[in-house]
């Protein structure tokens, strides 16, 4: 289990915490399996009724480690990255998020794929997949327009385009937006643990029949992104995005075509 995860255990919640604030919770193959893991149990634990994902009042996270990922980049559909995908698109109880500060990459992908999404007005999301020489992953290329409209989802796929906590509660993406990560933290744990109160297979049910429309779809469509997202990994073209991210310089693509 990855040292950069803080378990939390209370009546009928288990809360997942995102701890690894000098790297603004970057994300590991460490940090991706523990997750995995940690789902996977939660969801054969009668004891569990929901699960807190968040990353304390200061940060969700910045996305994936890209050093972590340059070393050993996730190729494979048995990688620790995929493997949390399943864990968290499977899971059969409700999933709460907690978002403040930078939710980039998965951190907002992610979010589609939980129950209750509860952000801070500092909260700032991004999905700068295309700016990194890489494609949408976790079933965003079909979701986002589902959600937002064709034009709107353009400008935050194919152009990274950022957006605070104001805009994803306006545009569904989150249920409230709260005044800080202190109180978006505790508006997600109170709304969390009120599943305690309720009957649980009436939840997983539910939770199951509005999920279901559409549901292999968007499985096929996240296997296809994430073939070809652990192939643009190796491309030139992202070589050149990362290497410049790393370097703190502009990419330069003027020779590709």
């Amino acid at each position: 289990m990855s040292e950069h995860l803080l378990v939390e255990r209370e009546p009928g919640l288990l809360t997942l915490r995102l701890n690894r604030p000098d790297k603004k919770n970057a994300l590991t193959r460490a940090m991706y399996g523990g997750l995995a893991e940690l789902l996977q149990q939660a969801d054969q634990d009668a004891s569990v009724r929901a699960v807190l994902l968040t990353g304390g009042a200061e940060c969700f996270t910045s996305g994936n480690d890209l050093a972590d990922f340059i070393q050993a980049p996730p190729t494979g559909p048995d990688s620790e990255v995929f493997r949390f995908m399943r864990a968290l698109f499977d899971f059969s109880k409700p999933v709460v998020a907690a978002v403040s500060g930078p939710a980039v990459g998965i951190g907002t992908t992610l979010l589609m794929h939980c129950d209750l999404v509860y952000v801070s007005r500092e909260a700032l999301l991004k999905m700068p997949f295309v700016n990194l020489g890489l494609c949408p992953e976790f079933g965003s290329s079909l979701l986002l327009p589902r959600l937002l409209g064709q034009a709107r989802a353009a400008e935050l796929l194919l152009l990274g385009a950022p957006f605070d906590g104001e805009q994803a509660a306006a545009w569904g993406l989150a249920n409230q937006v709260l005044a800080d990560g202190a109180a978006t933290l505790a508006k997600a744990r109170e709304m969390a643990l009120g599943f305690q109160h309720l009957a649980p297979s009436a939840v997983t049910d539910s939770k199951r029949l509005m999920r279901a429309p559409g549901r292999e779809e968007l499985r096929r469509v996240i296997e296809e992104e994430g073939a070809l997202f652990g192939q643009r990994l190796r491309s030139a073209e992202a070589m050149e995005a990362l290497t410049a991210f790393m370097q703190r310089r502009p990419a330069d693509f003027s020779r590709f075509v």
